[in-house]
């Protein structure tokens, strides 16, 4: 474990006119309580999860990393505050500061390209990442070799939507990477997901922001439990309603 807390001030907001200031649900909530190795953020789109994952990170001085060409085409011109959310948030460590890394696979991939033209002069960097190139392996198989390896050191990581790119068994796989990392209390993850298969790892907390404020979950009171589990079991039914 590495932090233990997180406030939001929300009573500091330059606005509550723009995004994300406007999110309800971060002028609901005061602060969030981290005491398991792994938290889960869960809920629909649009209610705030990956913009507090990525706040969060920023605000733990842990670089993410960006297509500085693909961002520049999407800045939010008419937004200056957009990505200003981590300013007005309050980190509480349990001891000292810790790196740690941030996971998205819209960016991954501009990182794996980064990666292959570094290592040209220095092949040795390939070792960091399971000893070849990334971009050379499946899209769920270069996600894989890069958790596998990074996720070994001591560090915080932030993952958003980690699933997009695995299947079922891969996503399983995932689960043991979390669960044999995150044992001897060097390794904390926050993530945000939508996978049934993830959220079920038992020794985990789950958020969801389908409520104001934030509130702790049980896995089996999770619409996505629910939902996977009705349709596997009335499959017929749910077609039939189409």
């Amino acid at each position: 474990m590495h932090i233990r807390e997180i406030k939001i001030l929300s009573s500091s907001f330059p606005s509550r006119d723009c995004y994300p200031f406007e999110l309800e649900i971060f002028n609901q909530t005061e602060s969030l309580v981290f005491d398991k190795p792994i938290t889960f953020f869960i809920g629909e789109n649009g209610t705030g999860k990956s913009t507090l994952l990525k706040a969060m990170a920023k605000r733990c001085s842990i670089h993410i990393w960006r297509d500085e060409e693909g961002y520049q085409r999407k800045v939010f011109y008419n937004n200056p505050q957009a990505e200003e959310l981590y300013r007005y948030l309050k980190v509480e460590w349990l001891h000292e500061r810790v790196p740690g890394s941030y996971f998205d696979s819209e960016i991954f991939r501009y990182f794996a390209e980064c990666l292959d033209e570094w290592a040209k002069p220095s092949p040795a960097l390939f070792n960091y990442y399971g000893g070849d190139s990334l971009i050379a392996r499946s899209h769920g198989q270069r996600h894989i070799q890069y958790f596998n390896s990074t996720y070994r050191k001591k560090g915080l990581y932030f993952l958003d939507e980690p699933e997009n790119a695995l299947s079922p068994k891969r996503q399983i796989e995932l689960l043991k990477i979390l669960k044999e990392t995150s044992a001897g209390g060097q390794v904390q993850f926050i993530i945000v997901t939508h996978s049934p298969i993830l959220l079920s790892y038992p020794e985990a907390t789950i958020f969801s922001f389908d409520a104001q404020p934030i509130r702790e979950m049980n896995y089996e009171d999770t619409d996505y439990f629910k939902i996977y589990r009705d349709f596997l079991n009335n499959r017929d039914r749910y077609l039939k309603n189409l």
